[in-house]
């Protein structure tokens, strides 16, 4: 309009930013590369105190009566006498749930949540009671708590998460993590032996080693979830970090 000043042109306005990182760009120290976290996590709570001596040392003892317990929920055979004399005796619930969701898997691409919960609570029972043997925790175990242990994983969405062909073939897929299995549950072995001498006489769990055993847990929690519960068809890492 007549009469007014003329107005200043508008700002200049800065480029847009470059598109993905900038060259000699580095995640920060310890963290996990985007996608690369496992749907399956595994943790237990380090004992930052001293540990119960006596229950300790006895912990073969100790821990015989919630073997019991587990043994009628996780299934199990026995055989009572000997040769042509002996009678077998097919106890507890049954274990875990292996051909009942692979066929279902197979045929309907369905997952029955109760089963699913079945499994996942089984898992997490029988984890506890591994973690109070091997002196990882002095709290007897609990056959319904949480306690110190961490076991995770997602319920599936069959159609979409899962192939309806592979639970045929993912327990042989599996096999070369059962080798490098055998061998960690033998340094597993020795390491929890020194772990018992350590914590009789000190009352403390060795850091390393407890760090160790996790690992072989959670490595070994993977190969069941992926091989035999069946709730992702993702291959478990062959590594024990997170």
């Amino acid at each position: 309009m007549e009469g007014m000043p003329p107005q200043p042109p508008p700002p200049a306005q800065p480029p847009p930013p470059p598109e993905g990182p900038a060259p000699g760009w580095q995640p920060p120290s310890g963290a996990a590369p985007s996608g690369g976290d496992y749907p399956i996590r595994f943790d237990v709570e380090y004992p930052d105190r001293e540990l119960d001596r006596v229950s300790s040392a006895l912990r073969i003892f100790w821990v015989i009566p919630i073997v019991i317990v587990l043994g009628t929920v996780g299934g199990g055979t026995y055989r009572f006498g000997t040769g042509g004399n002996s009678v077998v005796t097919v106890a507890g619930a049954g274990g875990l749930l292996f051909a009942g969701p692979l066929l279902m898997i197979l045929f309907r691409q369905k997952y029955p949540r109760w089963w699913f919960d079945w499994n996942l609570e089984l898992q997490r029972f029988t984890t506890r009671v591994y973690v109070y043997f091997l002196l990882m925790d002095d709290r007897y175990p609990s056959t319904d708590e949480r306690q110190g242990v961490t076991l995770e994983y997602p319920f599936p969405d069959v159609p979409r998460d899962l192939n309806r062909w592979l639970p045929l073939v993912k327990w042989l897929l599996a096999i070369p993590h059962y080798v490098v299995l055998f061998f960690l549950y033998i340094a597993a072995f020795f390491m929890a032996i020194a772990a018992w001498f350590a914590v009789v006489f000190t009352g403390r769990y060795p850091r390393g080693v407890f760090d160790y055993l996790v690992g072989v847990g959670r490595w070994s929690n993977r190969v069941v979830a992926y091989a035999f519960t069946l709730v992702t068809d993702e291959y478990p890492p062959f590594r024990l970090a997170p």
